[in-house]
């Protein structure tokens, strides 16, 4: 191994079959691994690695962009089922290969201790469970993507009926959330077949890894989650009952008495996420895509120069998808294009503050991404999604003092007031919120016989709705309410992945405490521990940025008092 190997451009190793890329793989197994040779022996299989997970992401992407196209979805399932599961066997002989050699390279001691993970979970019997399960996230997309209602004579996708659902009255309001609503239950059936397929498929896969009827204990491996427990997300949820919803009753009831009506109604909060209060004035902070990334460029460079320069490579290299259309597929997310060193941005932008926040919680990531590729090991660039989440939340407080045009941003100070008013409103929201659906989470694996019927996750889902969101007014269309949970993609496409945003919050909402003293020493803090990758754990990672990872009613009533204090000096 003393020479490096070659390997094909990423364009060109996007076209190879499986028989031309499993030399590559032969030609590590292959060699032998010595102090010497383990440097240039892990650079190889980075960069296999490297150009295999682009190869997915475009793939990905592409049944995103157009969920109609039936070329992409052939493609991508193509590689799942010919390139993806012969890779990870022969990823796994790799793993174990380097495990029994003994040698730890620098920097590689908790991406190792990952591996050990993987390999003790390895089963080949699981790799077409897990294509199954992929093709059925692609089948839950298609989906949710050809959901579109009629309104004023047009056929229009529920993202792009958004802002004028906001600007409406509440009279038209209801009439709108009951089309969106009836349109929603077209697909119940459907989904509720999605989720029974991919339940069983779940749990034959923990039964195969050695965790018979127990999928949250394989789950938590699978995750590496090393630093906490389920026990520990129970005790996260009772300091969200405790401390964060009587906080989201005196937001909820500072709009009843604003609107003077009798209760908060489901019409009454935001289409696309039915825990917050719509706003009672139409922001609009851009008219398109290309404006949205200029004044998102602007804000950026105002922050921290080189991560204008990132945001910038972004655009100039076509790396951003940002606008809704119709056969787009839901959500947002950032991946990267590990082998040309780039991420990638997809969002549904409708023309919203929220779309906004969403930019800058999509750039976080993509800024992580930019620290971690000067690490030499593909191994270590992945952080835990616990940390992961605090590059992208913390991003969205970080930029907000320039928010305003005067710094390029999108707001007069007016209505940067407002938009960082309601910012801050959701934060406080967002945790009962997530709270109701980490807990559904467990209680679905915690009773999977019970989670094989729909109608007992319907009844599952409505008990912690209620728990952490009482003052939310469902009386008469309880029915409607049950369904929230096929509203909530991460339950169908990434199961118990939803914590992650209320602990990250929560380590945003401390490094924007540290910004309030000092805004460059915070914003020098994030950037040092975006650096780190997953080279040390989830604790350190917190640390670095100047955080505390932390589930306890102390911890958490100290960031609700701080956004309580800056709400009330926004209001004034």
């Amino acid at each position: 191994m003393e020479n490096p190997m070659q390997f094909p451009s990423p364009q060109t190793f996007h076209t190879l079959p499986w028989e031309h890329i499993q030399p590559f793989y032969d030609a590590l197994l292959d060699r032998q691994l010595t102090t010497g040779s383990i440097a240039p022996w892990l650079a190889g299989w980075t960069r296999l690695r490297e150009l295999l997970h682009e190869r997915r992401a475009r793939l990905r992407v592409a049944t995103v962009q157009d969920t109609t196209d039936p070329r992409a979805e052939a493609a991508l399932q193509d590689y799942l089922e010919h390139i993806y599961p012969n890779a990870q066997k022969c990823d796994h002989a790799l793993t174990q290969k380097l495990l029994a050699s003994g040698l730890q390279p620098p920097g590689m001691e908790l991406p190792l201790k990952r591996m050990r993970v993987d390999a003790e979970l390895f089963r080949e019997e699981n790799l077409p469970l897990q294509t199954a399960e992929q093709q059925i996230n692609i089948r839950f997309n298609k989906i949710v993507a050809a959901q579109t209602v009629e309104w004023d004579g047009q056929e229009t996708t529920i993202t792009r009926l958004a802002p004028h659902y906001q600007a409406a009255s509440r009279q038209t309001r209801h009439q709108m959330w009951q089309r969106v609503d009836a349109r929603e239950k077209q697909d119940r059936a459907a989904i509720n077949d999605l989720w029974t397929q991919v339940l069983e498929l779940r749990l034959q896969q923990a039964e195969n890894a050695g965790f018979p009827g127990d999928y949250r204990a394989y789950r938590w491996q699978t995750l590496k989650r090393f630093d906490y427990t389920p026990q520990d997300c129970r005790r996260f949820h009772a300091a969200i009952e405790k401390v964060v919803v009587p906080a989201a009753g005196r937001i909820y009831e500072k709009y009843r008495q604003r609107w003077g009506v009798d209760s908060i109604r489901p019409w009454d909060l935001d289409l696309y996420q039915q825990t917050y209060p719509v706003a009672s004035d139409d922001l609009t902070p851009f008219r398109d895509a290309a404006e949205l990334a200029q004044r998102g460029s602007a804000i950026f460079h105002r922050l921290d120069p080189v991560l204008g320069s990132y945001f910038d490579t972004l655009r100039r290299e076509n790396l951003l998808d940002l606008e809704n259309r119709k056969g787009k597929g839901p959500g947002a997310f950032c991946t990267t294009y590990e082998a040309s060193r780039r991420p990638f941005i997809f969002m549904n932008a409708a023309g919203q503050a929220r779309d906004v926040n969403t930019l800058l919680h999509e750039s976080g990531h993509a800024f992580h991404a930019f620290e971690t590729f000067h690490l030499p090991y593909y191994h270590q660039r992945w952080p835990s999604m616990e940390f992961a989440e605090v590059a992208s939340t913390a991003m969205e407080l970080l930029a907000s003092p320039y928010l305003t045009r005067d710094h390029g941003g999108f707001y007069t100070p007016a209505q940067a007031a407002r938009a960082r008013t309601r910012h801050l409103e959701k934060l406080l929201l967002f945790w009962p919120y997530m709270a109701v659906v980490d807990a559904f989470q467990h209680w679905v694996y915690e009773n999977p016989r019970a989670a094989r019927h729909p109608a007992n996750c319907d009844t599952a889902w409505a008990e912690q709705w209620d728990r952490f969101l009482p003052w939310v007014d469902w009386s008469g269309l309880e029915d409607s309410k049950t369904l929230g949970w096929h509203r909530k993609r991460h339950i169908h496409r990434a199961p118990f992945y939803y914590i992650e945003y209320g602990l990250a919050q929560l380590g945003a909402v401390q490094i924007w405490g540290n910004a309030q003293r000092d805004q460059a020493a915070a914003v020098a803090a994030y950037r040092r521990a975006l650096a780190l990758g997953g080279t040390v754990s989830t604790p350190e990672l917190y640390a670095a940025a100047g955080g505390q990872f932390a589930f306890d009613a102390n911890t958490l009533q100290q960031a609700v008092d701080l956004i309580e204090h800056t709400l009330a000096t926004l209001a004034n």
